[in-house]
């Protein structure tokens, strides 16, 4: 369900068709909460047919039209009760974790190379994610600016602050990531031996 309230923040700040829209998730949203165009595209039709969208048809698109989709007085009151709701977690699915429960049963090699990956993965995130927060902290961020422009002149110091909040716990998670593979690779070193050099 969170992904309709994804949706709905976006839109908050202005109408958009759903390829801009994908577009827009994608380069915000996305980094913290990912959905494919197949989830996207049928979960607006379901919020007009709700009532928390209102969708018009405009020329454009590859059908020769496209739909513009702009929140209702009805969405803009759910995506406030649900920021007002306390979060609800769900149980752990986590390949990474299942895998490092059994990887004594993993050639020492391949368990080295799953952590180096795992590290290479983090650490790729984390220049991403330090990208967004330039742009946040320098003004030059397409996406956010296009908010800001609809927020009030009053909350727009709160608009940037929990924007780089959220993506300084996304560098937090990713350094703890990158700790906990290196932990890995200094029990993989006690356990089997240090990697013999190539």
């Amino acid at each position: 369900m969170s992904l309709r309230y994804a949706l709905l923040a976006i839109l908050k700040a202005d109408a958009m068709s759903g390829y801009d829209l994908y577009k827009h998730f994608e380069a915000s949203v996305g980094h913290v909460w990912y959905a494919p165009d197949s989830q996207i595209y049928p979960e607006l039709r379901k919020m007009e047919r709700e009532g928390l969208l209102e969708g018009e048809e405009l020329p454009g698109g590859r059908s020769g039209t496209k739909r513009r989709y702009h929140i209702t007085a009805s969405g803009k009151e759910a995506f406030a009760a649900w920021m007002n709701t306390p979060n609800t977690y769900q149980r752990e699915r986590d390949q990474v974790r299942l895998r490092a429960t059994y990887m004594e049963t993993a050639e020492p090699s391949a368990a080295r190379a799953q952590l180096r990956a795992h590290i290479e993965h983090h650490s790729d995130q984390i220049q991403g994610w330090e990208k967004i927060l330039y742009q946040i902290d320098s003004g030059t961020s397409p996406i956010l600016n296009r908010r800001l422009e609809k927020t009030a002149p009053q909350d727009q110091e709160g608009t940037r602050a929990f924007k780089r909040y959220a993506y300084e716990g996304l560098i937090l998670d990713s350094e703890a990531e990158i700790s906990w593979a290196h932990r890995g690779l200094r029990l993989l070193d006690r356990l089997y031996g240090p990697e013999a050099a190539a």
